[in-house]
Formats: structure tokens, sequence, C-alpha cells
């Protein structure tokens, strides 16, 4: 996979159109992701329903999972299903949701829309509307639907942040949410986001499983809970796209929820949003623990003697334990050098740590042996420096399991 880097958001959905709306011309054309009857069935959907669909489009299912494990469609409701694809989902809620009830399939590429109206018509299905439509912008009135189905749809969509809160604007208070989407343990750090081709693998949009979640807690759904998960990417043919899903943990989740009655305040969304804990794990997640150990090691050191050398000018005084301070500063230092060698386990380099050991050692006998400013100095630059060749081997290897880098 070659990746050409610089593409704007339009691109991006282009690339994405084009991809399935080759699906929706050849699925019998090998794709990096499982398509087909057999990935429809070994995803956990059941044979009764499978075999009620039309063999038209059962051959163009892209799906990521088995959203109706979540139990979101009733009987009588007017269902929304975002990404509909070759509209597999839409005809199951369709069938699920009986003569009362009606469907509306979204899907952004003209293709598999064409494609599953004409399969419907033939089928002689009726109450199922075909819009092609984005996500970030639903062509929906407020409060319109009772459900929402969407199936490996979300991680495509650029601006997940916008796309939920229109999931959230359509949906009727207490309204049902189901979704399977792709998510990853860690995520893309490296400068690839506005490459089509690598958007188009399912893995540069994914979101962390956590920050998914908290997406919609945010926007203000309720009784968020996950039903499945499973590794989606052990069903490609590509070996590289398993490669590449294995490196940041990307799999596939099926998740239910419910929507509140009232929309959160924005004060409460911001608060939701800067939560120091989601902040702190998504420092860790990106491989920046070091960096920020090392600059609360040298606000402790060099911040703390800035501020003593000003107070008196201010007229006031600092009654300062140095015990305690050098143990502050002391505790900054190992939690860097903890990072640093959890790097090794991500670029498999041992020297930046070696490096960083060296200099929390100079840093160390300057606090506790026999302090001297240039040693205590010389310290923090050696670990300021492991700690800025550890990032660099991080993202070089990140670069190079994405393919935009060859591997020396």
């Amino acid at each position: 996979m070659v990746a050409i880097l610089g593409y704007s958001r339009p691109q991006i959905l282009a690339a994405v159109q084009q991809m399935y709306s080759t699906v929706a011309a050849t699925p019998d054309v090998p794709f990096h992701f499982p398509v087909g009857a057999k990935a429809c069935r070994r995803l956990g959907y059941p044979p009764e329903q499978t075999d009620a669909l039309p063999a038209e489009t059962l051959a163009r299912f892209a799906g990521v999972g088995y959203p109706f494990r979540a139990d979101a469609v009733r009987p009588g409701d007017r269902v929304l299903d975002i990404g509909a694809g070759a509209g597999n989902d839409a005809l199951i809620a369709r069938r699920r949701v009986g003569p009362e009830g009606r469907v509306i399939a979204l899907d952004l590429t003209a293709g598999m829309t064409r494609r599953l109206a004409t399969a419907a018509r033939r089928a002689g299905v009726d109450a199922l509307d075909v819009v092609q439509g984005s996500a970030e912008q639903l062509p929906l009135p407020e409060a319109s639907v009772d459900s929402i189905t969407s199936n490996g749809a979300l991680n495509l969509v650029p601006d997940k942040r916008r796309a939920v809160a229109e999931m959230f604007r359509v949906l009727r208070p207490g309204g049902r949410l189901q979704l399977a989407d792709v998510v990853i343990h860690r995520p893309v750090s490296v400068d690839c986001h506005e490459d089509p081709r690598l958007w188009v693998e399912c893995v540069v949009g994914a979101t962390v499983k956590e920050e998914l979640l908290a997406l919609f807690a945010e926007a203000g759904f309720e009784e968020i809970r996950v039903v499945g998960e499973h590794d989606y990417f052990a069903l490609s043919p590509s070996a590289q796209t398993r490669e590449v899903a294995a490196s940041f943990g990307a799999h596939a989740i099926e998740v239910g929820m419910r929507r509140g009655e009232t929309a959160p305040s924005r004060a409460r969304r911001w608060r939701h949003r800067l939560d120091p804990r989601r902040a702190w794990r998504r420092v860790q997640r990106r491989g920046l623990a070091g960096l920020a150990a090392l600059g609360l090691a040298l606000l402790s050191c060099y911040g703390t003697l800035a501020l003593v050398a000003l107070l008196p000018l201010l007229g006031l005084g600092l009654a300062l334990d140095e015990g305690l301070w050098a143990g502050t500063i002391a505790l900054f230092v190992l939690l860097t050098l903890a990072a640093l060698a959890a790097g090794i386990r991500r670029h498999r380099a041992s020297l930046p740590t070696l490096l960083g050991a060296a200099g929390g050692g100079l840093v160390l006998h300057a606090l506790f042996v026999d302090y001297r400013a240039l040693v205590e100095l010389s310290g923090f630059v050696l670990l300021a420096s492991a700690v800025a060749w550890d990032l660099r081997r991080r993202r070089r290897r990140e670069a190079q399991v994405l393919g935009l880098e060859e591997t020396p």
C-alpha cells in the first residue's frame, strides 16, 4: 500500500464512494475487507435472515458486524439505516417493523442506492425509502425516527462528532440506536489522516473504543452497552490489512443505546470533553506519556526555582520542603523512564531507554548524592533527547506498519 498525503476532505469522501461503488458494481473482485454472503454469516447473521435476502444484495454485503444483536428495531418503528450499502440491514429491518413500520435506507454512494432501489422494487418490498445522503447532514426532520441502525459506516465518516449529533437530532426522545463499527485500542498518530487509501482501509478513520462510546454519551445518549466484540479483520483476505489492524488493535464492536429525553447543555458537553481522566488516557494511547512526565519533571524542578526567585520580588515568601521537592522531581523522572521502557514494545529499540536511563541517573545523582546544577541540566538534556528519540521511533514504526515508509 502506497500512501499519497495531502488530500482534502472531499477527496477522502470521493475515495470512500469509489471503493463502495466498486463493491456495488463488481462484488466478486477481491477486496481488503470481507464481502458477501459468507462474510454475513460469519459475522453472526442467522440463516433465516440471510436466506430471505435477495442474492444480489447479499453478494454486496460489506458490514463489519451484526448490529441487530442490540435489538433496537421494533414492530411499528420508523427506522433509519445509516450507511445502508447494498441494503441487507434495511431489508431485515423492514421485515422486523412489520406492516405498520417504515425504513429509510441512506447511503453516500450512488451506485449502492441505485442497486438497492432496484432490488427492493424487484422483490416487491414496500415502505422502504432509499436516499443518497451523508451521515454528517441527515436529510430528515428532528425527532422523526424511532430507531437507527448502522453497520460499518461511522468509521468512514470524517466528522464523527457531527454525525453522532445528527443521530441524536433525528431520533425521537427515548428512541433506540444500534450499530456495528470498527474501533481501535490506540489511535493512529502519524500524519496520514488525509490519505484516502488509508481511510478505506477502515483503520485510520476508526476511533478508540472508549472515545467512541464517550462521543455518544457526550451527545446525550444513555444506557450505552457493548453487546458484542469480535476480530473482524481476521476475515480479511489481505495479509497487509490484517497486520495493520493487529498493530492498532482494530476490531469490531456491536453497541446499543437509547436517546436521552433532552440534549445536554453546552457546559455539560464541554465538562465531559475536558475530563482530565480522558485527557490522560489520550496522552497514554498516543505514546506521549514520556513527554508529559518529562514536562512535569522540568516544571517541578525549574518552575519551582523560578517561583522561589520571583515571589520575594512580590513581597511574598515560600517555605520549601527540599526533600518533598526532590522526591517529586524524582517521581516524574522515573515515570519518564517507565514510559521510555514501554516504548521498546512498540519500536523494538532499547537505545532511547538506555540514553534516558543515563540522563535520569545524572538527575537523581544531583538530587540525592552531590548537587551540581550543570550535572542536573545535562541529565535533563539527555532525558529530553531520549524522549524525542523514542517518539521518532514510535512514529517511524507506525509509518512502516501503515506502508508509509519502507522497513529497513
